[in-house]
């Protein structure tokens, strides 16, 4: 299970920036001053981006403390836990 953890650590780490490339490449890709839907207004893309880039950081954190290992020995109880 250790080694799943890793992996998937791995994968946590690779899918961040390529949700932030999707998020710009659609960005770039929809923004039109012609267009009338809402979707052709850069006010909203650039909500979601600011949004979701901490997430994205975040995930990419989470995926390198995995793939190092530091959720091999989870804590049962909260007396478990070291200082």
């Amino acid at each position: 299970m250790n080694l799943f953890k890793r992996y998937l650590g791995l994968v946590w780490m690779l899918l961040a920036p390529f949700v932030l490339f999707l998020l710009f490449a659609g960005a770039l890709q929809n923004i039109d001053p012609a267009g009338l839907r809402d979707i052709n207004k850069p006010v909203p893309w650039i909500i979601i981006i600011v949004v979701f880039t901490p997430i994205a950081i975040g995930l990419a954190i989470f995926g390198w403390y995995a793939w190092k290992g530091d959720y091999d020995r989870l804590p049962d109880s909260s007396g478990s836990l070291e200082d």
